[in-house]
């Protein structure tokens, strides 16, 4: 999941979607490299999922199954087996080596007699499902489609009577740095933020079929027929001194913006982007004692009506 939260959707993008986090193929993709660095940032966030399902386990009571739309390698799912010991649990995903590595975690987390895969393109493998779910969750997945709404209303279709869909969109760009660093002009990320967001607009509108549409989440819920809409952000909060792994995903979202915005930045901002990426360099984010990561991210919920 996030997460600046579009730069890794930006990642996801590249690596296995047509991001969501709808998913293409792709033969150019070294799954073997890719994939732990996917599962590493997925384990990063463990925090942000268990409090989401903490949540959604007030609201969605003994569900019988649980659908991951967008499932990566699986991490998600594997804790959504775990938060709910008596779910059966399907991660879905375009990318089979991804739902390989699923499997494969979720028989070291000895959940795998209850967890299932679904290779095929969202939404409409969805309709391969051999029964509907009680509990939905799409995590950044919605958004790569061309059209949310159609979308939704896929999802939706999908739920069983008083089955729930839980959305992960929004929230607010993450940070990893002070304003003021110590190296070039104070408010790099800002500044990045804005990139972010040209990028995204285009991202969305280059899709196919795209539809523009406001990103009213409960509105747009209750527009694909679901009832009850509730909304909550949860924050992962990883102050510094950053972990290794808290490092590595700091380098490697700053990385990919300094590699797609270098025709938008100026020199001084891509100058400092390249000591922060430096390991040699004491001012850089694996060496630093500075570095955190801090970020918010959104669920929206809704029912299907029974």
């Amino acid at each position: 999941m996030a997460h600046d939260h579009h730069a890794d959707d930006r990642h996801a993008h590249e690596q296995r979607h047509a991001p969501s986090h709808a998913h293409t193929h792709d033969t150019d993709i070294d799954w073997n490299e890719s994939a732990p660095r996917l599962e590493a940032q997925a384990e990063l966030f463990t925090p942000v999922y268990e409090r989401a399902m903490a949540w959604l386990a007030k609201e969605v009571t003994e569900p019988g199954l649980i659908v991951d739309a967008g499932s990566g390698p699986g991490v998600v799912a594997c804790l959504f087996a775990e938060a709910f010991p008596g779910a059966r649990v399907v991660a879905v995903d375009g990318t089979e080596p991804l739902l390989e590595r699923a499997r494969a975690r979720a028989a070291r987390q000895g959940v795998a007699d209850r967890f299932d895969t679904l290779a095929g393109e969202l939404p409409g493998v969805l309709g391969e499902l051999d029964y509907p779910a009680d509990l939905l969750w799409a995590s950044r997945s919605l958004h790569h489609l061309g059209d949310q709404q159609a979308g939704l209303a896929a999802f939706a279709d999908r739920l069983a009577p008083g089955g729930t869909l839980a959305l992960l969109e929004g929230g607010l760009p993450s940070r990893f740095l002070p304003r003021d660093i110590g190296i070039g002009r104070p408010g790099l990320q800002t500044r990045l933020d804005v990139l972010e967001g040209e990028w995204f607009a285009r991202m969305r509108a280059d899709l196919p079929g795209s539809v523009a549409v406001t990103e009213d989440w409960p509105a747009l819920l209750t527009a694909a027929g679901l009832q009850h809409t509730r909304t909550r952000s949860f924050l992962l909060d990883l102050p510094a001194p950053a972990t290794d792994r808290a490092r590595a995903y700091a380098a490697a979202t700053l990385s990919r913006l300094r590699d797609a915005a270098t025709e938008s930045l100026d020199a001084e901002d891509r100058a400092t982007l390249d000591r922060l990426l430096d390991p040699a360099d004491p001012a850089s984010v694996h060496r630093r004692p500075d570095v955190f990561v801090l970020g918010a991210y959104t669920v929206h919920t809704a029912v299907r009506p029974v």
